[in-house]
């Protein structure tokens, strides 16, 4: 049986270095190639050396097209920019597509569904298996749970992370709003400053912190008078991700096109 294939942008990256670990690990699965943007320092460099792993022949390029034409599935966790750029590659190239990048707009969704239109994209924030189980218990709790519980989502991540609320924080409210039946965009309150009045009854709150190294903490806050229900997921390795991102590109790899979710991959 042939070793499925799967390249890997933003190779160097600390989530590239992890997918590249993941992806010589798994059973079945091989290292197609990896990129990254023009003039990083990184070019040219062997995958294997970047990884921590024996050498491969394999260099990082900065052109990803050869990689997506050999690939049965890239996997993208970069930059909005460079996403939707990877996403119209893999268009032409007739690959398949993981996405785990946050903080894209409404064009760049807009983008996304598009080329999800010719070929499968498995787009999720968050890739670990107890983040997407927390999400369905998110929406199964918010559904029992009048406005009279409050909703907020508390987050922290390394100092690194350019974006928030973050994709998994997102991920929980919007979950939660759905389990409520309400318009997620019509209640999310984004951030606090200053005199901002009393809350809103049945808004959903976002608190983001930023410090250190913390791969990733999620805290799911319902409050009432006199009581509360917390629900949190914690991560303290990247690595769950990226087996979530293996697993992902696993079970894409010979779908018909279409927009998947992990819940799909989960079978949740």
């Amino acid at each position: 049986m042939t070793d499925l294939q799967f390249g890997v942008v933003g190779c160097a990256g600390r989530m590239g270095i992890n997918l590249l670990r993941q992806i010589a690990a798994t059973e079945g699965c091989a290292i197609a190639g990896g990129s990254e943007r023009t003039g990083h320092d990184d070019l040219g460099r062997d995958l294997g050396e970047l990884a921590g792993l024996d050498n491969l022949g394999l260099l990082v390029e900065a052109d990803p097209r050869p990689m997506f034409e050999r690939s049965a599935v890239v996997l993208d966790f970069t930059v909005p920019a460079a996403t939707v750029a990877h996403a119209a590659l893999a268009v032409e190239s007739k690959t398949n597509l993981v996405i785990g990048t946050t903080g894209m707009t409404a064009e760049d969704d807009a983008a996304i569904s598009k080329a999800a239109g010719a070929i499968a994209i498995m787009r999720e924030g968050n890739m670990s298996l107890g983040v997407n189980v927390l999400a369905l218990v998110t929406k199964q709790v918010a559904s029992l749970l009048d406005e009279d519980f409050d909703i907020e989502v508390v987050e922290m991540h390394h100092r690194y992370k350019v974006d928030a609320p973050s994709g998994t924080a997102l991920l929980l409210g919007k979950a939660a709003a759905a389990g409520r039946g309400v318009d997620h965009d019509a209640v999310a309150n984004g951030g606090r400053h200053g005199i901002t009045g009393e809350r809103n009854r049945g808004d959903i709150g976002y608190a983001a912190l930023r410090g250190g190294n913390v791969a990733g903490e999620h805290s799911m806050i319902f409050a009432a008078d006199d009581e509360r229900v917390e629900l949190s997921h914690k991560a303290t390795d990247r690595a769950i991700f990226a087996r979530g991102g293996i697993r992902a590109a696993r079970w894409l790899a010979d779908k018909e096109n279409g927009l998947y979710g992990m819940a799909d991959v989960l079978g949740l």
